[in-house]
């Protein structure tokens, strides 16, 4: 029986090598891609994967975001975090997400098979690339310990900040989470207000540090 994977990565290019390779294995079948975090969550909730192997920097809902979401709705569905990052707060946020792996990009395949495979019998995966964190610290509960990459705002003030920082106005970012424009500019401020940050400029800046947006293409 096959383990059924959902690439969430929105980069075209990087969905489709992985998938055709993938699709190579016996056991492992490509059952959806996604583009952005929001299609991810819809997916898994529609497919119902094994697992999802979600890329952190995504558009319109970043991957820790959509990883919490995915979890949050208790279905069997397990997520792996595909990124560039390699920094022990990225890899605690998406654990305390609920992610059930971490892996780099520049990874070999071979690793990623090995971790689709782990994470499916229910075990955690932690490249062994990512230095200062092992599977040890996972079971101790050192992530529930690590500082969050956005302690003080909401879920959905850090879709906001999200949205903003991809060049979205008031009126797009209303239209796209189903609020009206007076709640997106009280929730800009309020975010504003708690990272003491009221430009764009700097509020972009913030959210590529974070790891909710990046600057690639």
């Amino acid at each position: 029986m096959s383990i059924k994977i959902v690439l969430a990565d929105d980069h075209k290019m990087m969905r489709e090598g992985l998938s055709s390779l993938l699709n190579q294995q016996g056991d492992i079948s490509v059952v959806g891609h996604a583009v952005n975090g929001r299609e991810a969550v819809l997916l898994a909730q529609k497919l119902e994967p094994d697992v999802v192997v979600m890329d952190v920097s995504m558009p319109d809902l970043n991957g820790i975001d959509a990883t919490r979401q995915i979890v949050s709705r208790r279905c069997q569905t397990k997520v792996i975090a595909l990124s560039m990052h390699s920094d022990r707060q990225f890899v605690a946020e998406m654990l305390r997400a609920g992610a059930s792996g971490y892996l780099l990009k520049d990874s070999a395949f071979e690793e990623l098979t090995s971790a689709i495979r782990t994470v499916a019998r229910d075990e955690t995966y932690i490249a062994p690339k990512i230095s200062g964190f092992s599977l040890d610290d996972y079971g101790n509960n050192t992530v529930a310990n690590e500082p969050l990459l956005s302690p003080r705002l909401t879920d959905r003030e850090r879709q906001v900040l999200q949205m903003i920082a991809e060049g979205k106005g008031t009126k797009e970012i209303a239209a796209d989470l189903s609020l009206s424009a007076k709640t997106v500019e009280t929730h800009r401020q309020h975010l504003m207000d708690k990272l003491e940050m009221y430009t764009v400029a700097e509020l972009t800046k913030y959210a590529i540090r974070e790891g909710l947006t990046s600057l690639d293409d």
